[in-house]
């Protein structure tokens, strides 16, 4: 069997099991975050935290929730790194720096996972399962929490209340991410994955000395990393380490790990605002920019010329051979178009166009179908913006689902959009202006500006992959992007709550013969073209001087 013919059967296998779990997995969430009744476990959870979750809240209080939360949780995973080295289970491992511990719990609470160091050389058992993993869990569940909210607006009229932030944290964590990421933990272990607490052993000699390697509790992290689109790695090596991800089958299952909740997500979506052809209008606009998407990456890493990509049957370099080209080329899409940032091959080995595919998709929004959550709300702000444009085409006062979008409503939308390009092009031009940066960087010219944009990108994008070969442990980087994850995450945020109380404020507007049939294959497409052209405008000059550089170069 041919490569290109492997990689379109595992593309097709793909996306036959994502169809299938599409309607069980988005009834089912539609019920989780509509239901009235509540969990004896949910109870003392509640009981716990002192929240009362039958307490319907206005956004501000909300937003209250979610920025009380994340700065605990900043708070308590910065100083669960800080006192390591007193920590039982440490392995020895010293206390992470204070600069490279902010970064690192930044980093987790955001869902970005951006790491600056080797998990297997720096993080004890404790600090990874305690700190990291439970981070996996809980920042998923405020994306998704955060998009219900959302949804919420849309479908309320009359009110300004969105639900209880705390009652969507925790059932979010209990009913949807718990069961699955076991299940998912199982079917990994059963494939070769590690689940163990063991400590540091040698495995051999290597050229003369040992190589070492501690165990841990990878397949039950490897299981929520992807599902929460969160994609910290146990090991340096990440997805493309024997450990975490063994062999082809469980690459695959990966990917369907990343994409299945927020792909699903958009039925849930349907659900609630009571008409499943809207959720399907969003899930075409999606799965069309994925489609696109990976077909090119397919084409440009399958026909690369030259005489030592002709022997290999493509660009192998940075790939493991176990993955392919196909794998590697689906897994890369996949992490890149959501939050995940997980990667079963180096993506500063891709081509010069492949690694502008994998950029491109960060700035997209990662709304393809995007994050746990953060990629239903973007894709909605997107919805809201293609609204607006039909609306000054033909003259009228734009809507959709019965929500006049009005002056308020736009001006929360165009800041939701403008946030992360702001943040990724102005620490880029800073960073690039630094003589510090020179040093920090593996190779100059355009490559070299695309590791320091790819940086940036996918710190502010909450995505947290690396291009490979920027040395981000340093001050500068690890306060930098930092920042830039933080705000990246919990900025937008306001504007998407904001957004979602005023349209949950207003009275449905019925539909007449000039309302835009936002369930309809033509704005489907309307969509898909307002997220290419806003990217693309705003992105365009940035990535010309990087991988399009490169690529018309080789």
């Amino acid at each position: 069997m041919s490569p290109v013919v492997a990689g379109v059967l595992q593309f097709l296998a793909l996306a036959v099991a994502l169809g299938l779990a599409y309607r069980p997995l988005g009834d089912y969430m539609a019920r989780v975050y509509s239901s009235d009744r509540h969990l004896r476990v949910e109870k003392w959870i509640y009981k716990a935290i002192g929240a009362n979750p039958s307490t319907e809240m206005r956004w501000p209080a909300y937003l209250r929730g979610v920025l009380a939360f994340s700065l605990v949780s900043v708070l308590f995973l910065y100083l669960m790194q800080r006192l390591q080295g007193s920590l039982p289970g440490s392995l020895g491992f010293v206390s992470i720096p204070a600069d490279q511990a902010f970064n690192t719990a930044a980093s987790f609470v955001a869902n970005t996972n951006w790491q600056s160091y080797s998990g297997e050389q720096a993080m004890g058992h404790v600090v990874q399962t305690g700190g990291l993993a439970v981070q996996n869990f809980v920042s998923a569940a405020v994306g998704i929490a955060v998009a219900v909210a959302l949804v919420r607006g849309f479908a309320r009229s009359r009110t300004g209340e969105l639900g209880n932030f705390w009652a969507d944290l925790v059932r979010g964590t209990v009913r949807i991410l718990l069961p699955i990421s076991v299940i998912g933990a199982v079917v990994l272990v059963a494939c070769g994955a590690i689940q163990n607490f063991s400590g540091i052993h040698e495995v051999g000699q290597f050229m003369g000395g040992s190589q070492q390697w501690n165990g841990g509790a990878v397949a039950s992290q490897e299981a929520i990393k992807e599902l929460g689109t969160n994609g910290g790695g146990y090991f340096n090596a990440n997805s493309a380490h024997p450990f975490e991800n063994p062999n082809g089958f469980t690459n695959l299952f990966e990917i369907f790990l990343i994409l299945v909740i927020p792909f699903a997500l958009t039925r849930t979506f349907g659900r609630m605002v009571g008409s499943l052809k809207q959720g399907y209008a969003i899930l075409a606009t999606m799965v069309t920019i994925w489609f696109g998407f990976t077909a090119l990456m397919m084409w440009t890493e399958f026909h690369h010329g030259g005489p030592a990509f002709d022997l290999a049957g493509g660009a192998m370099e940075g790939k493991e051979n176990r993955f392919g080209i196909g794998g590697s080329s689906i897994f890369a899409v996949a992490t890149t178009l959501t939050s995940t940032g997980a990667v079963d091959a180096f993506h500063s080995s891709l081509t010069g166009f492949g690694g502008g595919i994998t950029m491109l998709g960060m700035q997209l929004g990662e709304i393809a179908p995007g994050g746990t959550g953060s990629g239903l709300y973007g894709m909605l702000i997107m919805a809201v913006i293609a609204v607006f444009i039909a609306g000054l085409m033909v003259g009228r006062t734009p809507e959709y689902l019965g929500k006049k979008i009005g002056t308020r409503e736009i001006k929360f939308a165009a800041c939701y959009i403008l946030v992360t390009p702001a943040l990724v092009l102005i620490f880029t031009a800073i960073a690039m202006a630094m003589p510090s940066t020179l040093t920090s960087m593996t190779n100059s010219g355009a490559h070299g500006f695309s590791e320091v944009l790819y940086a940036y990108t996918s710190g502010a994008n909450n995505n947290g992959s690396a291009f490979a070969g920027l040395n981000a442990n340093t001050p500068w980087f690890n306060t930098s992007i930092g920042l830039a994850m933080l705000l990246g995450r919990f900025v937008p945020m306001v504007f998407v709550l904001a957004l979602a109380g005023s349209l949950a404020e207003q009275t449905p507007v019925p539909e007449t013969a000039g309302t835009l049939r936002t369930n309809k294959p033509l704005f489907t497409g309307l969509l898909v073209g307002t997220v290419m052209i806003v990217a693309g405008l705003t992105y365009f000059p940035a990535l010309a001087l990087g991988p399009l550089a490169e690529g018309l170069a080789s």
